[in-house]
């Protein structure tokens, strides 16, 4: 009894220093030192990722750099409970699925990491939330529980000060008219939708708003036939009368999203990292500007795992940009924020 005590103490002040931490990474090293401890612990504490590590044989004390680190296969979020603390979780988040699919969940032992991770990463690439008229087109994740996305939303339009900031639903003539308002008095607007939403909104009305953000949660959701992201860029930078279209790439199973200014190239918060795998050797890491599977390091995960195997193909760049190329196949379609190119 007091070993289990001694050990949800230990994993409560790991935690504890994570969260107070990892928001202000500001350097690779820092980061990597981070991402070391961060393995260590959730390869003692995450039963699942243990014993992944134990059927590859691989034994954490021989993790010494962090190209070393083995990803877990997202898939797991959907059969086990992905989650490095005992603890009753705060809220469950769970992916859209199609119907006959299973869902991810995602156990989150502690919301305000997800809070943190978003709010931070929010205002390092849009700036304050207060000063911003923030509007949402995103009826499908609406009409379901779970959605990590429209928390992340609904704690956003909490935090407008702007009167204007809210969902639109079908009443697309009141988001016509309020974009026209918007406009007119010069105040900065981001407006996020998902894919099929905006473009049934450009069916209806035309308009140009050069200053307007325009970020597409991606996804038809089974609407429309699903597009190449440069088709579909066009036709909303035509209809809302701007010269890019910025673009979210998040999932259930992660709290931190990278953010896309445009031509689909998205750049992460300094506590996120892509790296790319072989496509045929999955323990393989590919080195930049190559194309592979997309492995995600997010410490924000640090109550669940934070080495995700994703079931996205993309490109790296030396800088740390991606660019998201398409899905494995075979993976399941899923309002992961992507476009088959």
């Amino acid at each position: 009894m007091r070993k289990a005590i001694l050990k949800t103490n230990l994993v409560a002040y790991f935690c504890r220093v994570n969260q107070n931490e990892i928001f202000s990474i500001n350097s690779e090293q820092v980061f990597n030192e981070h991402a070391l401890a961060t393995f260590k612990h959730q390869a003692e504490n995450c039963a699942v990722y243990k014993s992944y590590l134990y059927h590859l044989g691989v034994l954490p004390e021989t993790v010494i750099q962090v190209a070393d680190i083995p990803y877990l296969p997202i898939s797991f979020f959907k059969t086990h409970q992905v989650t490095s603390d005992n603890s009753e979780p705060e809220i469950i988040f769970s992916s859209s699925g199609t119907t006959g699919t299973i869902q991810s969940q995602h156990l989150v032992i502690a919301v305000k990491v997800y809070e943190d991770s978003f709010n931070t990463a929010f205002e390092q690439f849009y700036g304050n939330i207060k000063d911003t008229c923030l509007l949402a087109l995103l009826p499908s994740y609406l009409e379901r529980d779970g959605s990590s996305l429209i928390y992340m939303v609904d704690a956003l339009l909490k935090q407008s000060n702007h009167p204007n900031s809210g969902y639109f639903l079908h009443n697309q003539l009141e988001l016509f008219n309020t974009l026209q308002q918007l406009k007119s008095a010069k105040q900065k607007a981001i407006l996020i939708g998902v894919t099929y939403a905006l473009l049934d909104f450009l069916e209806e009305y035309q308009l140009s708003f050069p200053e307007l953000i325009v970020m597409e949660t991606g996804g038809m959701k089974g609407k429309r036939k699903e597009m190449v992201r440069e088709e579909l860029h066009d036709i909303l930078n035509a209809g809302f009368g701007v010269t890019a279209i910025h673009s979210e790439y998040g999932m259930t199973e992660l709290l931190s999203q990278a953010y896309s200014s445009g031509n689909g190239i998205f750049n992460c918060p300094s506590w996120m990292k892509i790296v790319l795998r072989e496509a045929n050797d999955p323990l393989s890491l590919v080195k930049n500007q190559q194309t592979g599977g997309i492995n995600v390091i997010d410490l924000a995960n640090v109550n669940s795992c934070s080495f995700i195997a994703t079931q996205d193909l993309g490109r790296l760049y030396a800088d740390g940009s991606f660019e998201v190329l398409g899905r494995f196949d075979h993976a399941d379609i899923r309002g992961c924020n992507l476009l088959v190119q």
